[in-house]
């Protein structure tokens, strides 16, 4: 399976993602943001980071870079997409996944592990998990809070479209277990056609058991499947 990664000026997640690709097996190549072709993937890969130094918001600059234009088209013909952190901010700067990405509720940047809850394991990026499965993933954000409007939120609800929620390790879904205030505890979510999920935790730092855990690696073999 080809992948491509796209790379920013202040990614700092991108090499992270790349390691975890080529550890699944994955064929990828690397993708700086100046370019205006893509080569030929099956999944596109928008890294976490401080892309533009988060300047004017987070994401904001780097939905307008060149590129971008090609992801989109790519997208809206069916290819795989995943927008991690500042990815799932990306996303939602091109319009390709609605809502926005708003300030923490302290105010705080965030960086430690979470637990998330699998809310939809009929995907092509979660086939491998299953159904309420507990993750352990590493989240590191300023601002990971998610929302939406209430149209949206419903839309989201009735069609599945959640892919994952903060939780306990219990798997209870609190206003305790929610990091940094997102609406309905939402940590992720799939576009209509569910072949782009945005994402806040960061699945690429838990493929190893050496240095975190393998909660990721599903999420991987998944899309190999």
């Amino acid at each position: 399976m080809k992948s491509s990664v796209i790379v920013f000026p202040g990614s700092n997640c991108d090499r992270d993602i790349a390691s975890a690709l080529e550890k699944m097996q994955f064929k990828n190549r690397m993708v700086w943001h100046k370019e205006t072709s893509l080569p030929k993937s099956d999944l596109i890969v928008i890294p976490g980071g401080f892309s533009y130094g988060d300047y004017l918001r987070s994401g904001a600059i780097a939905g307008k870079s060149l590129i971008v234009e090609e992801v989109v088209k790519a997208a809206n013909s069916g290819c795989l997409l995943l927008g991690i952190c500042n990815g799932f901010q990306i996303l939602t700067e091109t319009g390709l996944l609605k809502g926005t990405l708003l300030r923490n509720k302290n105010l705080k940047f965030i960086n430690r592990n979470v637990h998330i809850k699998v809310l939809n394991n009929k995907t092509k990026f979660s086939s491998k998990y299953e159904s309420n499965q507990i993750l352990k993933m590493n989240i590191a954000h300023n601002e990971g809070n998610y929302f939406t409007s209430k149209e949206h939120l419903d839309e989201l609800k009735k069609n599945n479209l959640i892919a994952f929620k903060y939780c306990d390790s219990a798997g209870d879904v609190t206003d305790q277990s929610n990091p940094n205030g997102s609406i309905e505890n939402i940590a992720g979510i799939y576009n209509d056609k569910k072949n782009i999920l945005g994402m806040m935790p960061h699945p690429e730092r838990m493929v190893d058991k050496m240095i975190s855990n393998t909660d990721g690696v599903n999420l991987f073999s998944s899309l190999l499947n």
